[in-house]
This record gives structure tokens, C-alpha cells and sequence, in this order.
């Protein structure tokens, strides 16, 4: 007798190995993105408890992922008054993708950048809305 079917695909979140694997990743990643020349001063100046943040992280990952949905809030508002380029953008989806690279399947690498991909398309859209000038930031904690 063989084992029964799943009715549904797993998740990518599933398939990333759940929130442990997504937390591995995020801890390297953060870890870079504090230390890039372009983005490390907008986390600096907004970002005083990185345990705290890297747990909403996971938690905004985890539903963007088809894993549990436990993000509160309006994750694209908390970008706008940031003062956020085009460079920003690119740095951080830069790294995103070398850490996905590095830390994750050739096929879930691939996936997980283009979810961050697309999510940075509509934070710059959101951004060019809605956008401040430079300079007008506040906490994002």
C-alpha cells in the first residue's frame, strides 16, 4: 500500500525547511545588510532592537510564503517616510539574492527571490506614491 497523496503542493515555505531555515537565512542576511554602505545607515537610524525586528521579519516572510500568516501591520507604510532610491532597492535585493544563493536549493533560491522581487516592485510603487523627501525618517520598529 503506498502512503496517500498530498491533495496540495507544499508551500515554499514548507519547502525552505519552515521557520527555522527562514530565520537561519535572515540572521546572515541582516547581518550583511547592517554592513553595506547604501542601506546600513537607514536600518541604523531606525532599527534599535534587531531581535525584536528580525522576528517580524520572519513573521511577514512566514504568510508571504504560504506559511502561518502572523505579520501585523502595513509593512509597505513603514517604508515611505524612509526616504528610500532606486539604490536602496538594489542593494538590498542584491544581497537578498546572494543569500538565497548561498543558503538555499538552486529551485527555492530562485522562488525566493522573485517573491522579493515582486514585493520590492510594489514597495517602490508605494514609495513614488506616497513617498517623503530624504531625511524624514522615523522608527520603523
Amino acid at each position: 500500500m503506498s502512503a496517500p497523496v498530498s491533495s496540495s503542493p507544499a508551500t515554499l515555505f514548507e519547502r525552505l525547511g519552515g521557520r527555522p531555515r527562514l530565520q537561519h537565512l535572515l540572521k546572515y542576511f541582516y547581518a550583511d545588510v547592517r554592513q553595506h554602505t547604501e542601506i546600513a545607515p537607514i536600518f541604523a537610524a531606525n532599527i534599535t532592537d534587531w531581535p525584536a525586528h528580525l522576528e517580524k521579519i520572519a513573521d511577514f516572510w512566514s504568510g508571504a510564503l504560504g506559511g502561518p500568516v502572523l505579520y501585523r501591520g502595513a509593512m509597505p507604510m513603514k517604508h515611505v517616510p524612509l526616504g528610500l532610491e532606486e539604490r536602496h532597492f538594489q542593494a538590498w535585493l542584491g544581497l537578498w539574492s546572494r543569500h538565497c544563493r548561498a543558503h538555499l536549493a538552486p529551485t527555492e533560491a530562485g522562488e525566493l527571490i522573485a517573491v522579493a522581487e515582486t514585493v520590492g516592485q510594489r514597495l517602490r510603487q508605494i514609495v513614488a506614491l506616497h513617498g517623503h523627501p530624504p531625511g524624514s525618517l522615523g522608527p520603523t520598529n
